[in-house]
Parts: C-alpha cells; sequence; structure tokens
C-alpha cells in the first residue's frame, strides 16, 4: 500500500461526524416533544383538578347531616311562617320574603310623599 492510501483509509476511520447535523429535524423533534409534553400536563393537571374535585363533593359537599336538616327546617318555617311573638306588645312574626314588600312600600310612600312636598 502506498503511503497516500493508506492515509486516505485513516481520514475515513477517525471517529467524528463529518457532516453537519440537520437542524431542521431537531427543531422540529424539540417542538413536537415540548407541545407533546404541555399537551401532557395540561391533561394531568385537568384529571387532578377533577378527581379533587369529586373527593370534596363526596366527602364534604354531599352528606347532610340530621341537625343539619333540622336547623334547615327550623329556619325554613321561621323565615316563612306567620306566629304571634307578644300578645301584649302586638309583636308578630312574619314570613320574610312579606317583610320585605312592606319595607320596600314603606319607603317608596315615604319617597313619593317627599317628592310631592318639594
Amino acid at each position: 500500500m502506498t503511503e497516500e492510501s493508506r492515509h486516505n483509509d485513516e481520514s475515513q476511520d477517525i471517529g467524528y461526524e463529518k457532516s453537519d447535523v440537520n437542524l431542521k429535524k431537531v427543531l422540529l423533534y424539540g417542538i413536537l416533544g415540548i407541545v407533546f409534553l404541555i399537551i401532557v400536563i395540561i391533561f394531568v393537571v385537568d384529571q387532578f383538578t377533577a378527581v379533587k374535585e369529586e373527593i370534596v363533593y363526596e366527602q364534604v359537599l354531599r352528606p347532610e347531616s340530621a341537625p343539619l336538616r333540622e336547623l334547615r327546617a327550623r329556619e325554613v318555617e321561621e323565615l316563612g311562617s306567620y306566629k304571634l311573638l307578644n300578645s301584649t306588645d302586638s309583636v308578630y312574626r312574619i314570613p320574610i320574603e312579606r317583610a320585605k314588600q312592606l319595607m320596600a312600600d314603606e319607603a317608596y310612600r315615604k319617597k313619593t310623599a317627599e317628592t310631592g312636598k318639594q
């Protein structure tokens, strides 16, 4: 073998890449990897939130205890019924909606009376 052919054979087995990396492919795979990672993260966070909300609902919001039912029944009765509270002073309990209506009517009458005087 001549020295030139030996030199050519040795230069072929140097052990490094002789051509450039395809930058477009590297960027494309990198961007696709990042997009895939973002989609996976969004999916995992959404699943975590859904499971967490379901657990909170099942353990905290759904159960209704007997004292709570009794309290709500008492509230409905007290806020929605008529009752004589004190007969000597003529104090009555009226439903809350009716009390709101009476207060609004009274305020309206006062306002119209004030406007009529001016």
